[in-house]
């Protein structure tokens, strides 16, 4: 039987591997015989990555050729267990390559492995996305990485670093992402740092995901066996010292806290907490929200590291219930509320849902804060009555079509 080419979209948390997928099954549209099978990993029990895919339409986590494996990393024993049962699901639907996105905690070396022993598959490219910006603003535009991670091993230890270099290590291509958001310069001075991690590897520098999917799918077989010595060495490592380092987020001390309440956040208090208490210690937050002054919008909080973006993702189904101005007929109205039953009675399908990741020191802290921007029953009957909010979050908006 012929062996189905793979390719692992890696890298660290928030670099930009869900776009980078998105953009990759857009183009995927208009190739004729390209059927992508997709298997997505995320770290939290929250699927937001898989959700995302969802409400942009370019995949449906109920396509028989979508498999997710959440909560935990598809590199420890179980999410391997996962990863198998996801390999039957994609290849039984007839898809003709598969694309994986890992977790931002997953180490490379025990998927790879996984990938080598499988009867089915064969590698054809390891894409590590690393955050230009991230790279830039803490690391010492990526020169502080290969210091930290030895000074971390020499003290018997594995840290954030020794996952990011690793990260680099095992890549065939090397793509440094929101290449938009910094000078040129910039970008050449962490391409220069990250090279000598990897002096194998091509180098790109990427915005949006943008990379051409006729040059993934032409990647040529993974070399195994450049990185077996690199593999034996990091396995006798976590031997010698009874850990599991390379098994997932407990090994670098993340841990993840998931935030879910169907009440509004008060938007001068989420403003506060994001400006006054995002520490260097919480690597990514993401998920859905709503605010009392945009109650229509289903909105996507993505924060990695100091930076943050809000996109709009779609319209809440009860907000356009409550506008008569659309004019739904009546067959439309009754199908909405089929849908909103067993939903909140106050707020419908509106609800927020945020998953937070970071250093497991001080990550409920920031969590808790969180909690504390949701609207109080004062703030929630003043937003039936139909007052204002003080809102300093952006009011413009900006449209990315994908070609």
């Amino acid at each position: 039987m012929p062996q189905i080419p793979v390719t692992i979209l890696n890298g660290f948390l928030g670099a930009g591997k869900t776009t980078l997928l998105q953009s990759l099954l857009v183009q995927a549209r208009g190739m004729p015989g390209v059927r992508l099978g997709v298997i997505v990993n995320e770290m939290s029990a929250l699927d937001v990555d898989g959700a995302i895919l969802d409400t942009s339409e370019v995949i449906s986590r109920r396509d028989p050729r979508f498999a997710a494996i959440p909560a935990g990393s598809i590199s420890d024993a179980q999410g391997l267990k996962q990863f198998a049962g996801a390999v039957d699901k994609v290849t039984g639907a007839g898809a003709t390559h598969i694309l994986i996105e890992t977790s931002g905690s997953t180490h490379p070396w025990p998927l790879l492995e996984a990938i080598r022993v499988h009867p089915a598959l064969r590698l054809h490219g390891f894409l590590s996305v690393v955050d230009t910006v991230t790279l830039a603003q803490d690391h010492d535009l990526g020169r502080a990485i290969l210091p930290a991670a030895s000074h971390h091993l020499a003290e018997g230890r594995r840290g954030i670093e020794n996952l990011l270099a690793e990260q680099i290590m095992f890549a065939s291509r090397i793509l440094l992402s929101k290449m938009d958001r910094v000078s040129g310069e910039t970008l050449r001075t962490v391409a220069q740092a990250v090279h000598p991690l990897n002096p194998f590897a091509d180098i790109m520098g990427m915005q949006w995901g943008n990379v051409r999917l006729a040059d993934v799918l032409a990647l040529p077989p993974y070399d195994h066996a450049r990185v077996a010595t690199l593999g034996a060495e990091l396995t006798d490592w976590d031997r010698s010292r009874g850990t599991a380092s390379m098994s997932g987020a407990e090994g670098y001390r993340l841990g993840s806290i998931v935030i879910a309440d169907p009440r509004p956040f008060h938007p001068q208090r989420l403003w506060k907490v994001y400006n006054h208490s995002l520490g260097t210690g919480i690597h990514r937050s993401k998920g859905f929200f709503w605010l009392p002054s945009r109650d229509r919008l289903q909105l996507l909080w993505n924060q990695t590291a100091g930076s943050i973006g809000l996109e709009i993702v779609n319209y809440w189904k009860v907000a356009a219930l409550e506008d008569e101005s659309l004019n739904l007929l009546p067959e439309e109205r009754q199908e909405m509320r089929r849908r909103l039953e067993g939903m909140s009675p106050e707020f419908g399908d509106r609800r927020c849902r945020l998953t937070v990741i970071g250093d497991r020191d001080g990550l409920a802290d920031f969590a808790d804060a969180v909690r504390g921007c949701f609207c109080t029953p004062a703030e929630v009957a003043a937003w039936r009555a139909g007052e204002a909010f003080d809102d300093p979050w952006p009011a413009s908006t900006a449209r990315l079509s994908q070609r």
